[in-house]
């Protein structure tokens, strides 16, 4: 195997992350994985990954795991939302995912530069932007001064992981993600507003693992709320990828 194919997925149990790996693993790189239940290790070994058990909020350990890990690279697709939408609960879910965003990342970034990772990928969202004129250019303000505390909160937490994510001695890249449907998402169909398909998210963090350059993408399919110019022409990229599965062998669709 080559050295150099070293990945580390934070948050590789997640629905995006599980997808991620899959497509890591099949292209032929070492890949490590994060997941904070140690029972979730054997599942990531089944499919060819490296486990790590780690906390994103203990700095400490997460540097070993990366240190560990000895990784060219590392993939951020880490949230703490529940597998299943609670309405009732959903305003602590993001209110936690927030605090993630902000502390996991500055951690995770911490321990990039301590140990000399030269390329980050990390996971945002596409559907935070100031009230405005669309499609979203990925200059458009975000909503830090929403009305909606909530919503202030998110923008505010995307603008701090972006910030460390492009402010780092590395090739930064932000994937700001549409919102997810297909399998193990909150939806089996698309829904309104800059939806994009898991794998069409899992395929956008591959190619940016290999040819994307410091910013921030939008990813979505075309719906007309975000503009997805610059991820289709720079990173090759299209909402209508799909992971085949044949078996217990995965089978991509063309690049």
């Amino acid at each position: 195997m080559n050295s150099e194919k070293r990945v580390f997925v934070a948050g590789a149990t997640g629905v995006i992350g599980r997808a991620v790996c899959t497509l890591l693993v099949a292209d032929g790189w070492h890949v490590t994985g994060t997941t904070r239940r140690a029972e979730a290790a054997h599942e990531l070994e089944t499919v060819g990954v490296e486990p790590a058990v780690v906390d994103m909020f203990h700095a400490d350990a997460l540097r070993t795991a990366v240190l560990n890990a000895r990784p060219t690279a590392v993939i951020h697709q880490l949230t703490d939302l529940p597998k299943r939408l609670d309405p009732m609960n959903l305003k602590e879910a993001l209110m936690r995912n927030a605090l993630l965003r902000e502390v996991g990342t500055k951690n995770l970034i911490d321990a990039c530069i301590a140990c000399g990772v030269g390329h980050v990928v990390a996971q945002s969202i596409a559907f935070a932007y100031a009230p405005g004129p669309q499609p979203f250019t990925e200059d458009a303000p975000l909503n830090v001064h929403a009305s909606d505390p909530v919503a202030a909160r998110t923008a505010s937490a995307v603008r701090i992981l972006e910030s460390l994510v492009l402010a780092g001695p590395f090739r930064g890249v932000v994937l700001r993600y549409g919102k997810l449907y297909g399998p193990g998402t909150w939806a089996a169909t698309p829904p309104i507003g800059a939806p994009l398909h898991v794998d069409a998210a899992a395929d956008a963090a591959r190619r940016a693992l290999l040819h994307g350059e410091t910013g921030v993408y939008n990813v979505a399919e075309p719906d007309g709320m975000v503009s997805i110019v610059k991820v289709v022409h720079q990173l090759g990229w299209s909402p209508d990828f799909r992971i085949r599965r044949a078996g217990e062998q995965v089978v991509r669709l063309p690049d």
